[in-house]
């Protein structure tokens, strides 16, 4: 297999940021891991890209504050280059958890792992963006997951208070925990990365 140059310099700006603003040691351990996985590349889509509205709405002020932040600047210029190629989708489940405009407010990307720039069924690296208000339903899913925020934004997990990671934050999502995600008055924009381990299943 081969990777595009794009793709492995977004791979390496992400690894530096992931591994600069991500302090949980299950979070450390899974990113160690998750990047060491990705030295081996994967099969290239070769479909193009589609964006959908929230996208063409919101995705530069979220790319242009995201990149205010020295630390996470690299990461973003390097995303730039490899975003027109991306396939935007809505989750295609979800329950009365979400906000009502949840739909048509938001977006998935998928960069490594299943119908990603690079197809994996070892992990699953990527992106949401959400409009201004909107709320993601709870979720859950077996892979252990560390988010790397851009943006304002709240997250929940299990029946705990929403937190405010601020632009740079990092947590650790363990496996199988139900969490929930939502923006206040300006998008929110955040990556994750889910490993999944084979002795789980």
């Amino acid at each position: 297999m081969v990777r595009s140059d794009a793709l492995q310099n977004f791979l390496d700006a992400a690894f530096v940021a992931f591994d600069r603003f991500a302090t949980d040691i299950r979070s450390r351990n899974s990113i160690m891991q998750l990047f060491a996985q990705l030295d081996v590349p994967g099969e290239t889509r070769t479909s193009t890209g589609k964006r959908l509205p929230v996208c063409e709405r919101f995705l530069g002020n979220a790319l242009e504050t995201a990149a205010t932040n020295p630390g996470l600047a690299r990461m973003v210029a390097r995303f730039k280059d490899i975003e027109p190629s991306m396939e935007w989708k809505w989750r295609s489940t979800y329950d009365n958890s979400a906000s009502e405009n949840f739909l048509v407010s938001h977006a998935n990307g998928m960069i490594a792992g299943p119908g990603g720039l690079e197809e994996r069924k070892d992990l699953w690296l990527g992106v949401t963006l959400m409009a201004p208000r909107v709320r993601y339903p709870d979720h859950k899913h077996a892979p252990e997951e560390t988010y790397l925020v851009m943006s304002e934004g709240e997250f929940k997990q299990a029946d705990n208070d929403w937190f405010a990671p601020g632009l740079g934050g990092s947590f650790y999502n363990p496996p199988g925990i139900k969490h929930a995600m939502r923006s206040g008055n300006r998008p929110l924009f955040a990556f994750w990365a889910l490993r999944l381990d084979e002795t789980r299943h």
